[in-house]
């Protein structure tokens, strides 16, 4: 009997146990976890989830192809972000909630009311949005920004707005397609193109079809040709961004371009629209936020008539700022003119700041054929041209040559293995012993005494390769890395990183003397190479390079001791002085220049006369009142005279600046 009775009790219990084990776990949501379920979805834009939830028997319920396309007309145009939820009173299942969320327009907040019975919302349209309608349609107006200008150190533009010409065709006015090939050949475009913009559904017979966009000098010159002879052909002024320097900046600024469906999706809550531009290279693409500014706009209700019923949210336009550059536009147009028929790149600064004066790269291209637009026979001229103008070459890196040789000389003074009045012996061919079989360092200038001012001043390579094993690997791999050969450069442009070796090359004597008059395996960025030389001016200290005005800013501090970096400064000043110096050409009776040459031998092997050389020059003020910097690196100067030929083209620029 007991034990019956024990087994009823413990069936009791086990069933209690059950109960409140499925009322633990089974409890239903609470209403306020319905509503942040909702919003949840809301912010993941499943709209047809979002109708499941909804009570199917409210009288109001649309169908769910008419729900989802509320709310991709509603939210796909205001663009939300951010949403957030806060249910703030709860009266039997009547729930009133607060829902706020950034907008293109700003921030929208509002409350509502909803019913919620068996984990079910009774739909009310201010679900969709607050105070809407089936009569009423949410609507987004936005103000585009003025985008800022880029100015150079003195105020001159070098991007703005500014007016560029449409040609385009009224079909009414048109001898049917008899013209197409004839307007085809001025606007250097074809007949199916034209056809395919003439095809448009919108099109009637007074509409005015943009076919070609030019600039005002090209406008001039079709109008010369008799473009507008032909009936039917029209202009029309467009406000455009231009560059009134155009190739001679294009490097640096860079272009702007219509965006694209991809910038669109990368950019989907920044304000942009199927009208808007974005940079795409260059400054305008690097200070692209800054320049282009903020998009205002309004969000507003408007009746079936159009009329504005309600203004939800509202956020004024900001013009973008306008960026001023370090650049001199004179001297960055006089560097331009001197190389226009080289593969080049020239660098300019100012050596007490760091501020950039000048970045050239040649060949350059017109980025205002880019804001307008190019035609696809241009755009593949442009990418097979072997000369490779749209490559900017200050942001690669080179063999240096001889512009290392006070780079080696410097560091065997700071690690005393080089006594700078020590004559080491003249030798035009020199190894270090017979375990280099056939491999000889060789010299064009073997000078007497062969001591550092004079190995300098008529750049002896066998001098600096017998230096550079003196001093030794681990010296010259230590201030390498001092002077952050092989680091990112601190730059607003994209610089390739220099190097002192390649990573999968056997570091042998050979190598190490090799680097020391700058052939192995190091590689210099022009700007970076320029930034190093800056020291002998500045006490052994570098400032970081900066093309946009800001704040001085020293990048590496006594790289150099006071004493070495004036020892250099000496020998560099005779280079130029000395009448037989490899810079002589260069030589002011009025000032006081330093400078070094640099032709870097580019072949396969010691033997190969089929190969190419570089020209480097560099030159530098000693004068604290007219600081000035110029590095330039030319290809295949082979025949033309080496590094003679750069040092002759420097003058003209140096001249200019130094007349200001």
């Amino acid at each position: 009997m007991n034990k019956k009775r024990n087994i009823i009790i413990g069936s009791i219990v086990c069933v209690l146990l059950m109960t409140v084990v499925f009322f633990v776990f089974n409890h239903g949501k609470s209403n306020e976890q319905v509503v942040t379920e909702y919003f949840e979805l809301l912010k993941k834009k499943d709209y047809k989830q979002m109708y499941q939830m909804l009570d199917q028997k409210t009288v109001y319920t649309p169908t769910q192809k008419y729900f989802i396309e509320k709310h991709k007309e509603i939210y796909d145009v205001i663009n939300p972000s951010n949403i957030q939820v806060k249910v703030i009173d709860e009266n039997d299942n009547m729930v009133q909630y607060q829902i706020s969320m950034d907008t293109v327009a700003g921030k929208v907040k509002y409350k509502n009311k909803i019913e919620i019975k068996n984990e079910q919302i009774k739909f009310n349209k201010q679900l969709i949005f607050d105070e809407f309608s089936d009569k009423n349609k949410v609507k987004v107006i936005t103000t585009q920004p003025y985008r800022g200008y880029i100015l150079d150190r003195n105020g001159k533009y070098l991007a703005k707005q500014g007016n560029a010409y449409s040609f385009g065709l009224v079909r009414g006015k048109l001898n049917g397609e008899n013209d197409y090939a004839q307007i085809a050949k001025y606007l250097e475009t074809d007949v199916e193109a034209i056809q395919k913009k003439m095809s448009a559904s919108w099109i009637k017979d007074d509409s005015f079809v943009p076919i070609k966009n030019v600039s005002e000098q090209v406008k001039n010159q079709l109008i010369q040709q008799g473009i507008l002879n032909i009936k039917g052909v029209k202009i029309n002024t467009i406000s455009m961004r231009v560059y009134p320097y155009d190739k001679i900046t294009s490097h640096i600024i860079g272009y702007v371009q219509n965006v694209n469906s991809e910038d669109l999706k990368k950019h989907k809550s920044e304000g942009y629209t199927s009208s808007s531009v974005i940079g795409r290279s260059g400054i305008e693409a690097t200070y692209e936020k800054q320049l282009r500014g903020e998009v205002g706009g309004k969000i507003v209700i408007v009746d079936e008539n159009n009329n504005i019923i309600k203004t939800v949210a509202q956020k004024e336009a900001k013009d973008g700022k306008d960026i001023r550059l370090t650049i001199d536009i004179d001297l960055q147009q006089s560097l331009y003119n001197e190389y226009q028929n080289d593969k080049s790149a020239s660098v300019a600064l100012n050596p007490q700041t760091g501020e950039v004066l000048a970045l050239v790269s040649m060949p350059s291209y017109s980025n205002n054929d880019f804001v307008l637009g190019l035609s696809t026979d241009k755009w593949n001229a442009l990418n097979n041209d072997s000369n490779q103008p749209l490559m900017s070459r200050y942001k690669q890196t080179y063999t240096p040559g001889s512009t290392m040789k006070p780079i080696t000389a410097a560091i065997g003074l700071e690690t005393k293995t080089i006594d700078p009045d020590k004559d080491l012996g003249a030798k035009d061919k020199w190894q270090k012993d017979s375990s280099w079989g056939s491999y000889y360092v060789t010299t064009l200038h073997a000078p007497s005494p062969n001591n550092l001012k004079n190995a300098i001043t008529y750049s002896d390579n066998v001098y600096f390769a017998r230096n550079a094993l003196n001093i030794g690997k681990d010296n010259l791999f230590k201030y390498y890395k001092n002077l952050k050969i092989g680091k990112k450069i601190p730059f607003e442009l994209s610089l390739n990183r220099s190097q002192y070796i390649n990573k999968n090359q056997k570091v042998s004597d050979q190598l190490i003397a090799d680097s020391g008059y700058g052939q192995g395996q190091i590689l210099m960025n022009p700007l970076q190479l320029a930034s190093i030389y800056s020291a002998f001016v500045n006490n052994g200290s570098i400032y970081q390079p900066h093309i946009v005005q800001g704040k001085t800013r020293t990048w590496i501090k006594n790289v150099f001791s006071k004493e070495t970096s004036q020892t250099i400064k000496e020998d560099l000043i005779n280079v130029i002085a000395d009448e037989k110096g490899t810079g002589h050409a260069i030589y002011h009776d009025s000032i006081a220049l330093a400078g070094k040459t640099g032709t870097a031998e580019i072949k396969q092997s010691q033997s190969d006369t089929t190969g190419t050389e570089l020209g480097w020059f560099t030159v530098m003020t000693t004068d604290s009142k007219q600081p000035l910097l110029i590095t330039t690196m030319v290809e295949d100067v082979k025949d033309r005279g080496g590094s003679g030929y750069v040092v002759e083209h420097t003058k003209t620029s140096l001249d200019l600046y130094l007349s200001k």
